[in-house]
């Protein structure tokens, strides 16, 4: 089976190529960054017509990319404030429209959103839009696409390299945190979003769904 992972040089993504690898899968990736096997702006629909062209047919898609800048909503530009919902939403649905004709009956597409779609933080209203526009996108396109299936993967805390702007001692205390407010008693690993993904990709009566994969992050107070 053919994946493609757009966004997947880091995090999930990577961990997600890592275990299809292991598992027999054909994959690719697909990003702006380098080490990429193939490059694709998300937010360009030429570069992204130009990827699945070039890449043609495939059984899985996973889009995990999330360009752009978001922040508060009194402290930005709508010219700014665009650029998250640009590459999060219209990124999932520029890589759904030019992938999907591509696919076999029973493939899949996978998006990633996160908790903030339920618990939005301040300052990251755009965030919780774009999330939320995603997971509505999902149950649409698994009815628009279906046999084809659609569905979302909705992390919680995950030590990834999204964290990567704290010291060695903030994130080890963002761990510790994370761990003690959790039920499941621990921060979230790529490798867990990986094996959802998998799960998504190869169950074939799951579409539509949104899989939340938070260690029960939405159960509890939201960190201070």
């Amino acid at each position: 089976m053919k994946l493609v992972v757009v966004g997947g040089t880091s995090g999930m993504g990577r961990a997600t190529i890592e275990l299809a690898k292991a598992q027999g899968f054909d994959v690719a990736s697909a990003g702006r960054r380098a080490g990429s096997d193939f490059h694709v702006d998300v937010t360009d629909a030429a570069s992204v017509r130009a990827l699945f062209e070039h890449v043609g047919e495939l059984d899985h898609l996973l889009v995990t990319a999330s360009p752009g800048t978001p922040g508060p909503l009194l402290e930005q530009e709508p010219e700014q404030a665009r650029t998250f919902l640009d590459g999060k939403f219209f990124g999932a649905w520029l890589c759904a429209c030019y992938a999907a004709p591509r696919m076999p009956a029973g493939g899949s597409i996978t998006f990633i959103t996160g908790v903030a779609v339920v618990r939005p933080p301040r300052g990251a209203a755009m965030v919780t839009a774009a999330f939320a526009a995603v997971e509505g996108l999902t149950r649409a396109l698994a009815l628009e696409l279906g046999p084809l299936r659609v569905n979302t993967i909705r992390p919680g805390y995950t030590d990834s390299e999204m964290w990567g702007g704290l010291s060695d001692a903030e994130r080890k205390d963002l761990r510790r945190r994370v761990a003690a407010a959790m039920p499941v008693g621990r921060m979230g690993q790529p490798e867990d979003i990986a094996h959802a993904a998998l799960f998504l990709m190869t169950n074939p009566q799951v579409t539509g769904a949104v899989l939340e994969v938070s260690g029960g992050e939405s159960l509890v107070e939201a960190l201070s």
